[in-house]
């Protein structure tokens, strides 16, 4: 039986649900164009992490007075690095941008995995810690696949998808005492 929700969670739910519709709408549209490496798909991939800047620093104001908001401000700190390195990255090719955005993966997958053991008593919380302990392990994949023979950034893209299945999982169980 849910009982109402803090308004911490509420607002983490209201997050977690436009996390969701992003992911999926971002990796539908850059699968689509992930071919090749132009500017266009060099800029949905800075966009990326700009988003997850932008919800971090909703995060962090909806989360002030639950004790994550250093994890979430070093997570600020990671996305927009990732985003200067991928606009540089995406100058240099395919492999360059696998290697920040494996990169910003497992710093970024860490961070949230933390966040989410610190969060675990507000519920809805296995998700967060599942996607992040999967971020990690994918960076690290995107990493080693940028010295493939022919690097794509099809895999990179795809990672979105599990990411938003995971933001709607939470986000709908999130409040819940018990999860």
């Amino acid at each position: 039986m849910m009982t109402a929700i803090s308004p911490t969670a509420a607002a983490l739910r209201r997050l977690y649900f436009v996390r969701f519709a992003f992911a999926l709408v971002w990796a539908g549209v850059t699968f689509t164009l992930a071919d090749d490496l132009n500017p266009l798909v060099g800029a949905l991939f800075v966009l990326y992490p700009l988003f997850d800047v932008a919800a971090a620093v909703v995060d962090a104001r909806a989360s002030r007075h639950a004790g994550t908001p250093v994890l979430l401000h070093l997570n600020i700190v990671v996305s927009s690095l990732a985003a200067v390195g991928l606009a540089v990255g995406a100058a240099s090719g395919v492999p360059a941008v696998l290697r920040v955005w494996g990169a910003w993966a497992v710093v970024a997958g860490a961070v949230q995995l933390v966040v989410a053991v610190t969060r675990r008593r507000m519920g809805g919380q296995w998700p967060m810690i599942v996607s992040g302990g999967l971020s990690v392990l994918a960076g690290a994949s995107f990493v080693a696949s940028a010295s493939a023979a022919d690097p794509a950034l099809t895999n990179a893209v795809g990672y979105a998808v599990p990411g938003a299945i995971f933001f709607l999982l939470s986000a709908v169980r999130l409040g819940r005492k018990r999860d």
